[in-house]
Protein backbone atom coordinates (compact mmCIF):
# COMPACT_ATOMS: atom_id res chain seq x y z
CA UNK A 1 0.00 0.00 0.00
CA UNK A 2 1.42 3.49 -1.09
CA UNK A 3 2.00 5.76 1.48
CA UNK A 4 0.71 9.40 1.84
CA UNK A 5 3.61 10.67 1.16
CA UNK A 6 4.59 8.99 -2.12
CA UNK A 7 1.06 9.67 -3.36
CA UNK A 8 1.62 13.47 -2.88
CA UNK A 9 4.81 13.34 -4.88
CA UNK A 10 3.13 11.90 -7.22
CA UNK A 11 0.42 14.39 -8.21
CA UNK A 12 3.25 17.29 -7.94
CA UNK A 13 5.01 15.62 -10.44
CA UNK A 14 1.67 15.04 -12.35
CA UNK A 15 0.77 18.37 -12.16
CA UNK A 16 4.08 19.77 -12.76
CA UNK A 17 4.30 18.43 -16.21
CA UNK A 18 1.12 19.06 -17.02
CA UNK A 19 0.38 22.26 -15.68
CA UNK A 20 -0.27 23.84 -18.72
CA UNK A 21 -2.63 21.65 -20.23
CA UNK A 22 -4.38 22.18 -16.86
CA UNK A 23 -4.62 25.62 -16.96
CA UNK A 24 -5.05 25.97 -20.52
CA UNK A 25 -8.62 23.55 -20.06
CA UNK A 26 -9.80 25.31 -17.09
CA UNK A 27 -9.76 28.92 -19.50
CA UNK A 28 -11.05 26.70 -22.07
CA UNK A 29 -13.85 25.79 -20.09
CA UNK A 30 -14.50 29.03 -18.34
CA UNK A 31 -14.96 30.35 -21.84
CA UNK A 32 -17.22 27.38 -23.02
CA UNK A 33 -19.81 28.30 -20.06
CA UNK A 34 -19.67 31.99 -20.35
CA UNK A 35 -20.07 31.28 -24.39
CA UNK A 36 -23.00 29.44 -23.71
CA UNK A 37 -24.40 31.55 -21.08
CA UNK A 38 -24.72 34.16 -23.36
CA UNK A 39 -25.65 32.40 -26.49
CA UNK A 40 -28.48 29.77 -24.64
CA UNK A 41 -31.18 32.46 -24.17
CA UNK A 42 -31.15 32.92 -27.41
CA UNK A 43 -31.44 29.12 -28.27
CA UNK A 44 -34.19 28.70 -26.05
CA UNK A 45 -36.31 32.05 -25.95
CA UNK A 46 -38.80 32.41 -23.40
CA UNK A 47 -41.79 34.13 -24.97
CA UNK A 48 -43.11 37.29 -24.39
CA UNK A 49 -46.64 37.46 -25.46
CA UNK A 50 -48.07 41.10 -25.43
CA UNK A 51 -52.39 41.13 -25.67
CA UNK A 52 -54.39 43.93 -26.23
CA UNK A 53 -58.22 43.58 -24.34
CA UNK A 54 -60.47 46.37 -24.51
CA UNK A 55 -63.11 46.89 -21.50
CA UNK A 56 -62.99 48.45 -18.15
CA UNK A 57 -62.01 45.45 -15.97
CA UNK A 58 -60.87 45.83 -11.94
CA UNK A 59 -59.49 42.91 -10.15
CA UNK A 60 -62.52 41.02 -9.41
CA UNK A 61 -63.99 40.78 -12.79
CA UNK A 62 -61.43 39.87 -14.97
CA UNK A 63 -62.49 38.26 -18.39
CA UNK A 64 -62.58 34.68 -17.66
CA UNK A 65 -59.92 33.68 -20.29
CA UNK A 66 -57.73 35.33 -17.95
CA UNK A 67 -59.09 34.11 -14.86
CA UNK A 68 -58.90 30.16 -16.03
CA UNK A 69 -54.99 30.87 -16.88
CA UNK A 70 -54.66 31.69 -13.23
CA UNK A 71 -56.59 29.49 -11.75
CA UNK A 72 -59.39 26.37 -11.12
CA UNK A 73 -63.07 26.39 -9.57
CA UNK A 74 -64.28 23.59 -7.71
CA UNK A 75 -65.18 22.35 -10.56
CA UNK A 76 -64.90 22.94 -14.71
CA UNK A 77 -67.81 22.86 -17.51
CA UNK A 78 -67.15 21.50 -20.95
CA UNK A 79 -68.41 23.03 -23.83
CA UNK A 80 -71.43 20.66 -23.69
CA UNK A 81 -72.02 22.43 -19.78
CA UNK A 82 -71.23 18.88 -18.53
CA UNK A 83 -69.94 19.49 -14.70
CA UNK A 84 -66.45 17.50 -14.23
CA UNK A 85 -63.94 17.51 -10.92
CA UNK A 86 -61.73 20.08 -10.75
CA UNK A 87 -60.15 21.29 -7.39
CA UNK A 88 -62.93 19.18 -5.98
CA UNK A 89 -62.86 15.02 -6.33
CA UNK A 90 -66.70 14.80 -5.62
CA UNK A 91 -69.86 16.44 -4.49
CA UNK A 92 -73.35 15.69 -3.55
CA UNK A 93 -76.46 16.92 -2.56
CA UNK A 94 -78.85 14.95 -0.13
CA UNK A 95 -81.94 17.63 0.07
CA UNK A 96 -82.76 18.30 -3.20
CA UNK A 97 -80.34 21.01 -3.96
CA UNK A 98 -80.29 23.63 -1.36
CA UNK A 99 -77.19 21.81 0.43
CA UNK A 100 -74.20 21.28 -1.23
CA UNK A 101 -71.21 19.37 0.19
CA UNK A 102 -68.04 19.14 -1.95
CA UNK A 103 -64.59 16.85 -1.22
CA UNK A 104 -61.43 18.67 -2.08
CA UNK A 105 -58.84 16.71 -4.05
CA UNK A 106 -56.17 18.10 -1.24
CA UNK A 107 -53.20 16.61 -3.46
CA UNK A 108 -53.49 20.04 -5.62
CA UNK A 109 -51.74 22.96 -4.05
CA UNK A 110 -51.47 26.70 -4.57
CA UNK A 111 -48.72 28.64 -6.61
CA UNK A 112 -47.00 28.97 -3.23
CA UNK A 113 -46.88 26.01 -3.01
CA UNK A 114 -48.81 24.77 -0.38
CA UNK A 115 -52.09 22.19 -0.29
CA UNK A 116 -55.81 22.90 -1.24
CA UNK A 117 -57.85 23.09 1.87
CA UNK A 118 -61.15 24.34 2.82
CA UNK A 119 -59.62 27.21 4.86
CA UNK A 120 -57.89 28.42 1.70
CA UNK A 121 -60.78 28.32 -0.57
CA UNK A 122 -63.08 30.93 -0.37
CA UNK A 123 -65.74 31.58 -2.09
CA UNK A 124 -68.13 35.21 -1.11
CA UNK A 125 -71.75 34.66 -1.39
CA UNK A 126 -74.65 37.14 -0.26
CA UNK A 127 -77.34 34.21 -0.54
CA UNK A 128 -75.24 31.10 0.84
CA UNK A 129 -73.92 29.90 4.07
CA UNK A 130 -70.04 28.62 3.53
CA UNK A 131 -69.59 25.97 6.63
CA UNK A 132 -66.01 23.83 6.62
CA UNK A 133 -66.49 20.61 7.72
CA UNK A 134 -63.39 19.71 7.69
CA UNK A 135 -59.72 20.03 5.99
CA UNK A 136 -60.95 18.24 2.51
CA UNK A 137 -65.13 18.85 2.60
CA UNK A 138 -66.94 22.05 2.28
CA UNK A 139 -70.57 23.26 2.92
CA UNK A 140 -72.85 25.40 0.90
CA UNK A 141 -75.93 25.91 2.35
CA UNK A 142 -78.56 27.96 0.03
CA UNK A 143 -81.86 29.90 0.70
CA UNK A 144 -83.62 27.75 -2.09
CA UNK A 145 -82.74 24.95 -3.90
CA UNK A 146 -80.53 25.75 -6.76
CA UNK A 147 -79.76 22.59 -9.25
CA UNK A 148 -77.14 24.14 -11.17
CA UNK A 149 -75.11 25.29 -8.47
CA UNK A 150 -71.76 22.82 -9.42
CA UNK A 151 -71.79 25.10 -12.26
CA UNK A 152 -71.56 28.38 -10.15
CA UNK A 153 -68.64 27.10 -8.31
CA UNK A 154 -66.17 26.18 -11.36
CA UNK A 155 -65.82 30.33 -11.26
CA UNK A 156 -61.30 30.18 -10.12
CA UNK A 157 -60.94 31.15 -6.11
CA UNK A 158 -57.70 33.15 -5.81
CA UNK A 159 -55.83 33.96 -2.85
CA UNK A 160 -54.44 37.13 -1.72
CA UNK A 161 -52.85 38.73 -4.30
CA UNK A 162 -54.30 37.08 -7.21
CA UNK A 163 -52.75 34.05 -6.38
CA UNK A 164 -53.77 30.53 -8.19
CA UNK A 165 -53.43 26.99 -8.68
CA UNK A 166 -53.02 27.44 -12.52
CA UNK A 167 -50.00 27.16 -14.72
CA UNK A 168 -49.66 30.86 -15.02
CA UNK A 169 -48.76 32.93 -11.91
CA UNK A 170 -49.48 36.75 -11.65
CA UNK A 171 -46.10 38.57 -11.26
CA UNK A 172 -47.10 42.40 -11.36
CA UNK A 173 -50.31 44.10 -11.80
CA UNK A 174 -50.94 48.09 -12.33
CA UNK A 175 -53.98 49.79 -11.97
CA UNK A 176 -55.31 53.18 -13.51
CA UNK A 177 -58.25 54.87 -11.56
CA UNK A 178 -58.98 51.50 -10.13
CA UNK A 179 -58.95 49.90 -13.25
CA UNK A 180 -56.52 47.23 -14.48
CA UNK A 181 -54.32 48.70 -17.33
CA UNK A 182 -51.15 46.04 -17.58
CA UNK A 183 -51.29 42.23 -15.83
CA UNK A 184 -47.93 40.34 -16.58
CA UNK A 185 -48.58 36.31 -15.89
CA UNK A 186 -45.69 33.80 -16.66
CA UNK A 187 -45.36 30.29 -16.12
CA UNK A 188 -43.19 27.91 -15.00
CA UNK A 189 -40.62 27.64 -17.79
CA UNK A 190 -40.19 31.43 -17.78
CA UNK A 191 -42.78 32.61 -20.55
CA UNK A 192 -44.47 35.71 -19.99
CA UNK A 193 -47.77 37.09 -21.54
CA UNK A 194 -48.65 41.10 -20.81
CA UNK A 195 -52.36 41.86 -20.84
CA UNK A 196 -53.05 45.62 -21.69
CA UNK A 197 -56.13 46.76 -20.90
CA UNK A 198 -57.93 49.66 -23.61
CA UNK A 199 -61.27 51.70 -23.04
CA UNK A 200 -62.71 51.07 -26.07
CA UNK A 201 -61.79 48.99 -29.16
CA UNK A 202 -60.69 51.92 -31.00
CA UNK A 203 -58.04 52.64 -28.85
CA UNK A 204 -56.85 49.34 -28.25
CA UNK A 205 -56.54 49.46 -32.47
CA UNK A 206 -54.25 52.42 -32.35
CA UNK A 207 -52.42 50.58 -29.20
CA UNK A 208 -51.37 47.74 -31.98
CA UNK A 209 -50.43 50.75 -34.47
CA UNK A 210 -48.26 51.75 -32.20
CA UNK A 211 -46.60 48.68 -30.95
CA UNK A 212 -47.69 48.21 -27.85
CA UNK A 213 -49.33 45.32 -28.17
CA UNK A 214 -48.58 42.31 -30.30
CA UNK A 215 -51.96 40.40 -30.22
CA UNK A 216 -55.51 41.28 -30.25
CA UNK A 217 -58.23 39.48 -28.93
CA UNK A 218 -61.99 39.11 -28.99
CA UNK A 219 -62.27 42.45 -31.80
CA UNK A 220 -65.70 42.85 -33.22
CA UNK A 221 -64.34 44.28 -36.27
CA UNK A 222 -60.85 42.98 -37.40
CA UNK A 223 -60.57 46.03 -40.15
CA UNK A 224 -58.16 47.22 -41.29
CA UNK A 225 -55.93 44.39 -39.94
CA UNK A 226 -57.55 42.10 -42.39
CA UNK A 227 -56.44 43.75 -45.37
CA UNK A 228 -52.45 44.37 -43.62
CA UNK A 229 -50.13 41.68 -44.68
CA UNK A 230 -48.15 42.02 -41.73
CA UNK A 231 -50.85 40.45 -39.81
CA UNK A 232 -52.48 36.91 -39.12
CA UNK A 233 -56.63 37.37 -38.41
CA UNK A 234 -58.28 34.84 -37.00
CA UNK A 235 -62.26 34.42 -36.50
CA UNK A 236 -63.76 32.87 -33.66
CA UNK A 237 -67.38 31.94 -33.25
CA UNK A 238 -68.29 32.34 -29.99
CA UNK A 239 -71.44 29.94 -28.94
CA UNK A 240 -71.32 31.45 -25.96
CA UNK A 241 -72.97 34.62 -26.44
CA UNK A 242 -75.85 35.43 -29.06
CA UNK A 243 -77.33 38.93 -30.55
CA UNK A 244 -80.78 39.28 -30.00
CA UNK A 245 -83.63 41.95 -30.59
CA UNK A 246 -85.14 42.50 -27.24
CA UNK A 247 -88.58 43.65 -26.94
CA UNK A 248 -90.11 45.78 -24.01
CA UNK A 249 -93.18 43.92 -23.47
CA UNK A 250 -94.59 46.60 -21.81
CA UNK A 251 -94.56 48.99 -24.47
CA UNK A 252 -98.11 49.82 -25.90
CA UNK A 253 -97.37 48.89 -29.49
CA UNK A 254 -94.78 45.74 -28.38
CA UNK A 255 -96.86 44.60 -25.83
CA UNK A 256 -98.51 42.65 -28.31
CA UNK A 257 -97.17 39.41 -29.37
CA UNK A 258 -98.24 39.43 -33.16
CA UNK A 259 -96.61 42.77 -33.51
CA UNK A 260 -93.37 41.10 -31.82
CA UNK A 261 -94.25 38.03 -34.33
CA UNK A 262 -94.71 39.83 -37.17
CA UNK A 263 -90.98 41.99 -36.64
CA UNK A 264 -89.58 38.41 -36.27
CA UNK A 265 -90.74 36.82 -39.37
CA UNK A 266 -89.57 40.68 -41.33
CA UNK A 267 -86.22 40.21 -39.99
CA UNK A 268 -83.69 38.11 -42.44
CA UNK A 269 -81.82 36.06 -39.62
CA UNK A 270 -79.34 35.12 -42.58
CA UNK A 271 -78.13 38.41 -43.30
CA UNK A 272 -75.62 38.16 -41.20
CA UNK A 273 -71.93 36.56 -41.81
CA UNK A 274 -72.00 33.89 -38.97
CA UNK A 275 -73.83 31.34 -37.23
CA UNK A 276 -77.42 31.68 -36.84
CA UNK A 277 -78.80 31.69 -33.25
CA UNK A 278 -81.94 29.57 -32.77
CA UNK A 279 -82.74 30.64 -29.45
CA UNK A 280 -81.03 31.68 -26.09
CA UNK A 281 -79.36 29.15 -25.27
CA UNK A 282 -75.95 26.99 -26.79
CA UNK A 283 -76.42 25.03 -29.47
CA UNK A 284 -73.56 22.98 -27.86
CA UNK A 285 -75.67 23.33 -24.82
CA UNK A 286 -77.07 19.56 -23.64
CA UNK A 287 -80.40 21.55 -22.80
CA UNK A 288 -80.31 22.86 -26.43
CA UNK A 289 -83.67 22.70 -28.42
CA UNK A 290 -83.00 22.71 -32.60
CA UNK A 291 -86.55 22.21 -32.99
CA UNK A 292 -87.74 25.50 -31.84
CA UNK A 293 -89.78 28.06 -34.09
CA UNK A 294 -86.90 28.75 -36.95
CA UNK A 295 -88.65 32.30 -37.82
CA UNK A 296 -87.58 32.13 -41.48
CA UNK A 297 -87.95 36.00 -43.26
CA UNK A 298 -91.72 36.09 -44.71
CA UNK A 299 -92.33 39.18 -45.19
CA UNK A 300 -95.96 38.17 -46.75
CA UNK A 301 -96.66 36.28 -43.38
CA UNK A 302 -95.65 39.77 -41.62
CA UNK A 303 -98.07 42.09 -43.10
CA UNK A 304 -100.55 39.50 -42.76
CA UNK A 305 -99.61 39.32 -39.04
CA UNK A 306 -99.19 43.24 -38.83
CA UNK A 307 -102.65 44.38 -40.65
CA UNK A 308 -101.90 47.83 -40.38
CA UNK A 309 -102.39 50.99 -42.73
CA UNK A 310 -100.86 53.10 -40.72
CA UNK A 311 -97.29 53.70 -40.31
CA UNK A 312 -95.88 52.52 -38.14
CA UNK A 313 -92.52 53.98 -35.79
CA UNK A 314 -89.96 52.07 -33.35
CA UNK A 315 -86.75 53.57 -31.65
CA UNK A 316 -84.53 50.89 -32.25
CA UNK A 317 -81.64 51.30 -29.62
CA UNK A 318 -78.06 49.74 -29.67
CA UNK A 319 -74.62 50.35 -29.45
CA UNK A 320 -72.13 51.97 -31.69
CA UNK A 321 -70.81 48.54 -32.86
CA UNK A 322 -73.94 46.57 -33.91
CA UNK A 323 -74.61 49.57 -36.23
CA UNK A 324 -74.31 48.22 -39.62
CA UNK A 325 -76.61 44.92 -37.94
CA UNK A 326 -79.50 47.79 -37.23
CA UNK A 327 -79.22 49.22 -40.59
CA UNK A 328 -80.15 45.56 -41.99
CA UNK A 329 -82.97 45.40 -39.52
CA UNK A 330 -84.03 48.43 -40.08
CA UNK A 331 -83.97 48.07 -43.61
CA UNK A 332 -86.36 44.65 -43.34
CA UNK A 333 -88.67 46.21 -41.16
CA UNK A 334 -89.00 49.12 -43.84
CA UNK A 335 -90.51 46.36 -46.24
CA UNK A 336 -93.46 45.88 -43.87
CA UNK A 337 -94.26 49.58 -43.31
CA UNK A 338 -92.30 49.84 -40.23
CA UNK A 339 -90.05 52.74 -40.14
CA UNK A 340 -86.83 52.50 -37.16
CA UNK A 341 -85.16 55.17 -35.63
CA UNK A 342 -81.90 53.74 -34.63
CA UNK A 343 -80.58 55.46 -31.46
CA UNK A 344 -77.16 54.73 -30.49
CA UNK A 345 -76.81 54.21 -26.33
CA UNK A 346 -74.23 53.03 -23.67
CA UNK A 347 -75.29 50.04 -21.85
CA UNK A 348 -78.87 48.98 -21.32
CA UNK A 349 -81.34 52.11 -21.53
CA UNK A 350 -83.78 52.31 -18.82
CA UNK A 351 -86.67 52.70 -21.21
CA UNK A 352 -86.42 51.62 -25.17
CA UNK A 353 -89.05 49.74 -27.24
CA UNK A 354 -86.85 47.63 -29.02
CA UNK A 355 -82.86 46.93 -28.24
CA UNK A 356 -80.41 45.22 -30.03
CA UNK A 357 -77.52 43.83 -27.62
CA UNK A 358 -75.25 41.18 -27.17
CA UNK A 359 -75.55 38.88 -24.44
CA UNK A 360 -73.55 36.40 -22.48
CA UNK A 361 -75.13 33.48 -22.61
CA UNK A 362 -75.08 31.24 -18.83
CA UNK A 363 -73.16 27.97 -18.90
CA UNK A 364 -76.28 26.05 -17.67
CA UNK A 365 -79.26 26.21 -19.56
CA UNK A 366 -80.83 27.74 -16.53
CA UNK A 367 -81.98 31.23 -17.68
CA UNK A 368 -84.04 32.11 -14.76
CA UNK A 369 -82.12 35.91 -14.54
CA UNK A 370 -82.88 36.74 -17.74
CA UNK A 371 -86.43 35.92 -18.27
CA UNK A 372 -88.55 35.22 -14.94
CA UNK A 373 -90.77 37.56 -14.26
CA UNK A 374 -89.76 38.75 -11.30
CA UNK A 375 -86.28 39.59 -12.14
CA UNK A 376 -84.50 42.94 -12.48
CA UNK A 377 -82.06 41.68 -15.22
CA UNK A 378 -85.34 40.28 -17.28
CA UNK A 379 -84.97 43.64 -19.65
CA UNK A 380 -87.67 42.83 -21.87
CA UNK A 381 -89.73 43.12 -18.57
CA UNK A 382 -91.08 40.16 -20.39
CA UNK A 383 -94.22 38.05 -18.23
CA UNK A 384 -95.38 35.01 -18.73
CA UNK A 385 -96.17 32.46 -16.16
CA UNK A 386 -96.10 29.41 -18.28
CA UNK A 387 -92.69 30.17 -18.40
CA UNK A 388 -91.88 31.18 -14.98
CA UNK A 389 -93.17 28.08 -14.07
CA UNK A 390 -90.56 26.47 -16.55
CA UNK A 391 -87.91 28.40 -15.16
CA UNK A 392 -88.77 27.70 -11.48
CA UNK A 393 -88.90 23.33 -12.38
CA UNK A 394 -86.06 23.94 -14.05
CA UNK A 395 -83.72 24.86 -10.99
CA UNK A 396 -84.52 22.66 -8.85
CA UNK A 397 -85.04 19.36 -10.59
CA UNK A 398 -82.00 17.28 -10.24
CA UNK A 399 -82.52 14.45 -12.42
CA UNK A 400 -80.58 15.64 -15.88
CA UNK A 401 -83.15 14.27 -18.39
CA UNK A 402 -85.81 15.73 -16.75
CA UNK A 403 -83.97 19.08 -16.58
CA UNK A 404 -83.64 19.07 -20.22
CA UNK A 405 -87.15 17.88 -20.88
CA UNK A 406 -88.08 21.40 -19.10
CA UNK A 407 -85.38 23.38 -21.18
CA UNK A 408 -86.59 22.23 -24.25
CA UNK A 409 -90.10 23.41 -23.33
CA UNK A 410 -89.08 26.58 -22.19
CA UNK A 411 -87.31 27.19 -25.18
CA UNK A 412 -90.12 25.98 -28.15
CA UNK A 413 -92.53 28.88 -25.76
CA UNK A 414 -90.25 31.28 -25.22
CA UNK A 415 -89.27 31.52 -28.87
CA UNK A 416 -92.78 31.06 -30.10
CA UNK A 417 -93.93 34.11 -28.39
CA UNK A 418 -91.12 36.05 -29.48
CA UNK A 419 -90.14 38.53 -26.47
CA UNK A 420 -86.88 38.91 -28.15
CA UNK A 421 -85.63 37.68 -31.65
CA UNK A 422 -82.70 35.86 -32.18
CA UNK A 423 -80.24 36.70 -34.52
CA UNK A 424 -76.90 35.02 -34.62
CA UNK A 425 -73.93 34.35 -32.67
CA UNK A 426 -70.97 36.60 -33.27
CA UNK A 427 -67.83 35.98 -34.35
CA UNK A 428 -64.53 37.24 -32.36
CA UNK A 429 -61.38 38.07 -34.03
CA UNK A 430 -57.67 37.59 -32.86
CA UNK A 431 -55.42 39.47 -34.81
CA UNK A 432 -51.77 38.49 -34.69
CA UNK A 433 -48.43 40.23 -36.14
CA UNK A 434 -46.26 38.08 -37.99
Amino acid sequence: MYSPRYITRLIQAFFKRFKAIIFFSIFVGAVFFLILNLILPSIIAKSVEKIGISGKYSTDNLPEEILTLISDGLTTVDENGAVTPNLASSWESLDGGKTWIFTLDTTKTWQDGKNISTESVVYEFTDAQVNIIDEKTIEFKLQTPFSAFPVVVSKPVFKKGLLGTGEWKVKKVSLIGGYVNKLTMQDSLGNKKIFSFYPTESRLKLGFKLGEVSTLQNLFNPKPFDEWKTTEVQKNVSTNHFVGIFFNTLDELLSEKIVRQALNYATDKNNFDTTRALGPISPTSWGYNPQVKPYTQDIERAKELLNSDEEIKIVLSTSSSLLPQAEKIKDDWQKIGVTAQIQVVSGVPQNYQAFLATVDIPKDPDQYVLWHSTQQTNISKYQNPRIDKLLEDGRIEQDLETRKKIYLDFQRFLVEDSPAIFLYHPSFYTVTRK
